[in-house]
């Protein structure tokens, strides 16, 4: 008998349902009967003759029926999606230096005998061999499209896509993104049989969801394991990734990286695309991009070789229950702009930092990631329409949205205003050590380099006392005197055991 342990993952919680099912223990007339795909006899009498009976296989019980139903069910779903999934093999050139170089033998490097050669020591190439997995998501022409992972074929320099049946074929990467941790890869082919993969509604994926991942955990071409989706929604600030996740505890290892996650009907509702764990494999938290975070990127892709993101232009920022209060803020949901970049759009159509975001285009913002991703999802030239709690009542602003650029060419000399303000809370007092209560302000953090705050020669640990010569004594002060300035800004600023005037600036 075996002993299960925590830590069964993947196929654990239906596969223990079923081994309830499959076996039906029964005392009848002195005999114990234990039935599955046969049923095997044992007399409690005189003989210790064990026999073997006809196959039951036909005449399954309801509980049977049902578990050879679900047997089917993943059957089929792994024969519509395994000649869609593939493997991604990928080489990349990296270089590394030689700290041996300029010597003739590693010896010499410790007594100093250096070979002459003018001092070249220039950086060596190697090929770095890996692999992920894959699944066609397109088909224009005799081309086919690979949806994966930026981590695994965004830096290649050679990509080969292997089909379940073993045809391999030359790949060529699209475009990749780092953003949300895709690529796109294409290959060529005129020959019959290759499959495409339908895609699901993410958005319709609740916790307790059936679902499966495919691909080729360490090597391992064609696996499928099955788990539940474990929660929805999920954000991992560590990945630098500015999708959500899907949480699953079906088995994910390395490898896996850009195979499906599958629903019960065969479609794709996920990229696998990373994992906690311990030890290095799985621990039953996998996490998988939900496909509608992706869809878009895959035209765009095809269309430009690179994601366009939407872009209004602010600075967002997470705010602490004691600011929110400060600010008459009361809902936890929603997104709070801290700096604007002037003559962006966000600031032409009417936003301001202190304003609190809880609507884009009718639909309520949970939180700051949220609308990082709503923002970029939209379409380059549309207008969206922005609901802001600002001093206490909702305002619907509408934003013409534009391209991000890169952000090498995002320039902080128009970050307004420059700096994250806090609250002046007894902590922050003791920890500056202003003890005079009178000193009623907000405190000056995290100042951007070239930006107004900068170049008015803000430094962090100030307290902003003043703005353009009307006093404030908190947050909501500062963000409705801000908002009130247009063109020209300076502070009374509160520092050393002084108050001080900056100059002006324009804008």
């Amino acid at each position: 008998m075996k002993k299960w342990t925590k830590g069964v993952l993947g196929v654990a919680s239906i596969a223990s349902v079923a081994i309830v099912a499959f076996v039906v223990v029964s005392l009848v007339s002195g005999k114990i009967s234990v039935k599955g795909s046969a049923d095997t006899t044992y007399n409690s009498g005189k003989s210790d003759t064990a026999y073997a009976e006809t196959s039951t296989r036909g005449s399954h019980s309801e509980s049977m029926n049902i578990v050879a139903a679900l047997q089917t069910s993943f059957r089929e779903i792994s024969d519509i999606m395994l000649p869609a999934v593939v493997e991604v093999d990928v080489t990349e050139t990296k270089t590394y230096s030689d700290p041996f170089s300029e010597f003739s033998s590693p010896f010499d490097y410790f007594f100093g005998n250096p070979k002459s050669n003018n001092g070249n020591n220039s950086p060596k190439e190697y090929e770095s061999k890996g692999l992920g997995s894959g699944v066609i998501v397109r088909k224009t022409g005799n081309t086919y499209y690979v949806l994966t992972n930026n981590h695994v074929a965004g830096s290649a320099s050679k990509i080969s896509v292997k089909l379940n049946d073993n045809r391999e074929f030359e790949g060529k990467l699209v475009g990749a993104d780092s953003r949300i941790d895709i690529a796109l890869v294409s290959f060529e082919s005129s020959e019959s049989g290759i499959e495409i993969a339908s895609l699901g509604d993410s958005d319709d994926v609740k916790t307790g969801d059936i679902c499966l991942a495919i691909g080729a955990p360490m090597g391992y071409r064609q696996s499928v394991t099955q788990g539940i989706v474990s929660a929805t929604g999920r954000s991992e600030a560590q990945m630098s990734n500015i999708s959500d996740f899907i949480q699953t505890d079906a088995a994910i290892n390395q490898g896996n990286s850009g195979g499906p996650l599958v629903n019960i009907y065969g479609e794709v509702i996920g990229i696998n695309t990373w994992i906690a764990s311990q030890s290095g494999g799985s621990q039953g938290l996998g996490f998988a991009i939900p496909i509608n975070n992706i869809k878009r990127s895959i035209d765009s892709f095809i269309k430009n070789g690179k994601v366009e993101y939407g872009w209004v232009g602010v600075t967002l920022s997470e705010i602490s229950k004691e600011e929110k209060s400060e600010l008459g803020i009361k809902s936890d949901e929603g997104a709070f702009i801290s700096e604007i970049f002037i003559d962006s759009p966000a600031y032409k159509g009417g936003l301001r930092p202190g304003d609190y975001i809880v609507e884009l285009n009718g639909k309520k913002i949970s939180n700051l990631n949220q609308i990082i991703r709503d923002v970029g999802n939209l379409e380059v030239g549309s207008t969206a329409n922005f609901v802001v709690l600002r001093n206490g009542k909702n305002t619907t602003l509408s934003v013409k949205i534009t391209k991000r650029e890169d952000n090498s060419k995002l320039t902080n000399s128009k970050l307004l205003p420059g700096f994250i303000a806090l609250s002046l809370t007894d902590d922050i007092r003791k920890q500056l050590g202003i003890t005079d209560k009178k000193v009623q302000g907000v405190v000056v953090s995290n100042v951007s380099d070239k930006s107004p705050a900068s170049s008015l020669r803000l430094q962090n640990g100030d307290i902003i006392t003043a703005v353009n010569g009307k006093s404030i004594k908190n947050l909501s002060d500062f963000y409705e005197e801000l908002s009130k300035s247009s063109g020209a800004l300076n502070f009374d600023v509160y520092s050393n055991g002084g108050v001080i005037t900056t100059g002006t600036f324009k804008f």
